[in-house]
């Protein structure tokens, strides 16, 4: 079958960096609905046509990516809100954010706290990969027919491709899988 809107397919992939550093490695196949909200759009173009077995390989801008990065998502933010046990890496949820945080920060996003200091916290609502360019090998694994219930829902379980603009929402848990 080949790859057409309403699809499912099933891919792996090997995700790196400009310079060639690997960001993840999908060597289990996970299953994306093609004309959903899975996959970005210059992926499901570059699949359009191709069957199980094709390998693709990608260049993506941050534009065609997970956009370009944004410095009003980044806020400082009191130490003294925050539990102790709070680690740099760790998400919050914008709804979950404790009182007394910026009101500028949407309760929406997903904010990944980067930097702890004594007196503030650094809380970056950014995608972690947002604002790099990249290089997306990808191998079809599968290809079947949408379901109806998968049609209605947009996806097919996994949108790691498909995001909505940072001021929107944030998707996920900030993982790359």
């Amino acid at each position: 079958m080949k790859i057409k809107q309403q699809c499912v397919v099933a891919l792996t992939w090997t995700l790196k960096d400009t310079l060639g550093e690997e960001l993840d490695v999908l060597s289990d196949a996970v299953e994306f609905l093609v004309g959903g909200d899975d996959l970005f759009q210059s992926i499901e173009e570059a699949l359009m046509g191709h069957e199980a077995g094709a390998k693709i390989d990608l260049h993506l801008e941050p534009e065609q990516g997970f956009g370009d990065y944004d410095d009003q998502l980044v806020f400082l933010e009191s130490r003294e809100l925050f539990p102790k046990e709070l680690e740099e890496g760790m998400t919050i949820e914008g709804a979950a954010l404790p009182l007394g945080c910026s009101p500028d920060a949407s309760k929406d996003a997903l904010y990944t706290v980067t930097e702890i200091y004594p007196e503030h916290v650094v809380l970056d609502g950014n995608h972690p990969l947002a604002g790099i360019a990249l290089r997306l090998s990808l191998k079809v694994e599968a290809v079947r027919e949408a379901t109806e219930e998968e049609i209605g829902q947009g996806s097919a379980g996994s949108a790691f491709f498909k995001i909505q603009a940072a001021h929107d929402s944030v998707p996920g848990n900030g993982t790359v899988h």
